[in-house]
C-alpha cells in the first residue's frame, strides 16, 4: 500500500482538478482565456397607450427562463408608475399602475439575454382538459385528419409534425379548409392544431417569441406550438413541422392569453427592438452561475470582495513559481539563494517590469554587499548586523529613488516596492556564501536566483496563466500533484549530466 500511496494521491488530485475545471467550462461557461467575449442581445419592449382618465393599469408578458437563453439583466422604465411582477402559470407578467395619467403614456421593459445551454421544458404531463365538443361537420373533418396523420406517424412527435405540415400547405385539403379560417395566419394554424390534437388527447399549447435580428427596430412576434409526448414538451415550427426552437429564437410567453392589456387606455400597442452587444465572458458566466444558484459559484473566489480578489490574484500564483523552482533545482540543477526567495523577487518584478527589476535588484544587492563586507570588519553579532543591513538597504532605496527622480528615470521610483527584508536576506546570504565558498559560488547562486526569478516572473504573470489560475483555483491541485511527483525524482540533474559528460564518454570508450 505504501508503494501505491503517492500514485493514488496524485491520481485523486488530478481527477478532482480536471473534473472541476471541465464542469466550470462546460456547465457554467467560464472562459479559459482572458479578454474573451461572448455575444448577448438586448431586447426592448415598448408599451404605449393614450390615457382616457382615471387610474390606469397596464400588464405586459415578460420572459420566464426562455429555452436556450439566460436572462442576465432586466430593467423597467416607468416614471410615475408603481411596478410589480408576478408569475401566472408558465408566464411572468409586469404590472404597471398609476393614479392620474394624462396624455400619451410609454412604458419600457428591457432584458439582456445570452445563449446558454438549452433548458429542458417542464417534464410533468399536464392534466388534459375535456376534448372540445365538435359539431357533426367538424367532428368528421377532425377524425378524417387524425386518421390520415395517424397512418403516417410513429409517435406523438411525428404525429404533430405531420399535422402542422398538413395545415401549412399552400392549398390545404377540404377537411383542413373547413377548420382553418380564410387567409389563416401562423397563429390561426397553431390554434387549429391545438383544437385537432385535443381530439386525439394530445396536450398542446401555443408559445410565442422573437427572432434575434441585430438592429431590428420592429421585431415581429412569432407563434409556435409545443406538444407534450408524456415526458417533455416538444417545440414544433408551424411552417415546416421541424422540432426544437432555432438558435436565434427567444421564447417570450406561452398560452393563448394576450401579450398585453391596458385598463383606462386606448390605442395601446407594443413594439419590440433588438440589438446585439458583446459581454465579457467571465462576467457573463459569473452572473449565469449566480442565477442558476450553482454551489460551485457560491464558493468561488469571484464571490469575494474586489480588494480581496486582487490579493488572491497574486497569492495564487506563488505555487506556480514554487513548482518551477522545484523543477529547476531538482531536475535542472540551478543553484539559488534559498528555496522560495526567487518567487518573492519575481513578485517585486511585477511592479518594475523584468528588465528594470533585474537592473535595480543588481544595483541594490551590489551596493548592499559592499556595505555588508564593511560591517564584517566591525565584528557585529548576527541580529544587529541584519538590522544594520536593513537600515542601509532602505537608505539605498531612498537614494536610488531620489537619483532616478533627478535623472527623470521613472522606473527607479518603483524601487521602494522591493521587499526590503528580501534584499537584506539576499545580501546576507550572498556574503556568507562568498566567505565560505568563494566569490565564484556566490556569483553563481546570485545569477541563478535572478534567472529563476525571471522565469517565475514570465510564467506567473503571463495574462493567460494569471487568468486561468484565478478563475480555476482548483488547478493548483494539479500543481500540487506535479510537485509531489517531482518530490520522488532521484535521477541525475541536467547540470550533472553536462558536468560529467566527458567522464561518461570516457567510460563508453
Amino acid at each position: 500500500m505504501r508503494r501505491w500511496h503517492l500514485p493514488v494521491l496524485v491520481a485523486i488530485l488530478t481527477v478532482t482538478a480536471v473534473s472541476l475545471i471541465v464542469y466550470k467550462v462546460r456547465a457554467l461557461g467560464y472562459p479559459m482565456t482572458p479578454a474573451e467575449e461572448i455575444q448577448s442581445w438586448i431586447i426592448e419592449a415598448r408599451l404605449s397607450f393614450e390615457a382616457t382618465g382615471g387610474a390606469a393599469k397596464a400588464e405586459l408578458a415578460i420572459p420566464l427562463d426562455p429555452p436556450g437563453y439566460s436572462i442576465l439583466d432586466e430593467n423597467f422604465v416607468s416614471r410615475g408608475y408603481g411596478l410589480q411582477t408576478e408569475r401566472r402559470s408558465n408566464n411572468r407578467v409586469a404590472i404597471w399602475s398609476t393614479r392620474r395619467p394624462s396624455g400619451r403614456q410609454t412604458l419600457y421593459y428591457r432584458a439582456t439575454v445570452t445563449p446558454h445551454e438549452s433548458k429542458s421544458l417542464e417534464q410533468a404531463v399536464p392534466a388534459l382538459a375535456a376534448p372540445p365538443l365538435y359539431d357533426e361537420l367538424h367532428s368528421a373533418a377532425v377524425n378524417a385528419i387524425l386518421d390520415e396523420v395517424r397512418s403516417k406517424s410513429a409517435d406523438i412527435a411525428t404525429f404533430s409534425s405531420l399535422l402542422m405540415q398538413m395545415l401549412a400547405r399552400p392549398t390545404p385539403d377540404e377537411n383542413a379548409q373547413l377548420l382553418l379560417p380564410r387567409q389563416a395566419s401562423r397563429e390561426d394554424r397553431v390554434r387549429t392544431a391545438i383544437y385537432v390534437l385535443a381530439g386525439a388527447h394530445i396536450p398542446a399549447r401555443m408559445a410565442r417569441g422573437l427572432r434575434l435580428v441585430d438592429g431590428a427596430r420592429s421585431a415581429q412576434v412569432e407563434a409556435w406550438i409545443e406538444v407534450n409526448n408524456g415526458q417533455r414538451w416538444i417545440p414544433i415550427d408551424p411552417d415546416t413541422g421541424a422540432h426544437g426552437y432555432p438558435p436565434d429564437f427567444v421564447m417570450w410567453w406561452r398560452g393563448d392569453t394576450p401579450l398585453f392589456s391596458v385598463e383606462r387606455g386606448r390605442d395601446a400597442e407594443v413594439r419590440f427592438s433588438v440589438t446585439r452587444t458583446m459581454e465579457e465572458a467571465l462576467e457573463t458566466a459569473t452572473r449565469q452561475a449566480q442565477l442558476s444558484e450553482s454551489a460551485v459559484a457560491s464558493y468561488s473566489l469571484l464571490a469575494l470582495p474586489v480588494h480581496t480578489q486582487n490579493v488572491y490574484r497574486s497569492l495564487l500564483l506563488i505555487p506556480v513559481g514554487a513548482l518551477l523552482i522545484v523543477f529547476l533545482r531538482n531536475v535542472v540543477g540551478v543553484q539559488t539563494f534559498g528555496t522560495f526567495m526567487p518567487v518573492l523577487i519575481a513578485l517585486a518584478f511585477r511592479q518594475t517590469d523584468l528588465v528594470a527589476g533585474v537592473l535595480l535588484f543588481s544595483v541594490l544587492v551590489t551596493l548592499g554587499l559592499a556595505v555588508r563586507f564593511y560591517l564584517e570588519h566591525l565584528k557585529l553579532l548576527l541580529v544587529p548586523r541584519l538590522a544594520a543591513v536593513v537600515i542601509i538597504v532602505i537608505l539605498l532605496m531612498a537614494f536610488v529613488s531620489i537619483l532616478s527622480q533627478r535623472l527623470r528615470f521613472e522606473v527607479g521610483l518603483s524601487v521602494a516596492l522591493f521587499p526590503m527584508v528580501i534584499l537584506a536576506m539576499t545580501i546576507e546570504r550572498m556574503s556568507i556564501v562568498w566567505e565560505e565558498h568563494g566569490p565564484a559560488d556566490a556569483i553563481k547562486q546570485g545569477v541563478g536566483s535572478l534567472i529563476v526569478a525571471a522565469g517565475c516572473y514570465l510564467i506567473m504573470f503571463d495574462l493567460r496563466v494569471e487568468h486561468f489560475i484565478f478563475v480555476f483555483p482548483e488547478s493548483l491541485l494539479l500543481v500540487l500533484a506535479l510537485a509531489l511527483l517531482l518530490g520522488r525524482y532521484t535521477g541525475y540533474r541536467v547540470t550533472e549530466l553536462l558536468r560529467f559528460r566527458a567522464l561518461s564518454e570516457a567510460i563508453k570508450r
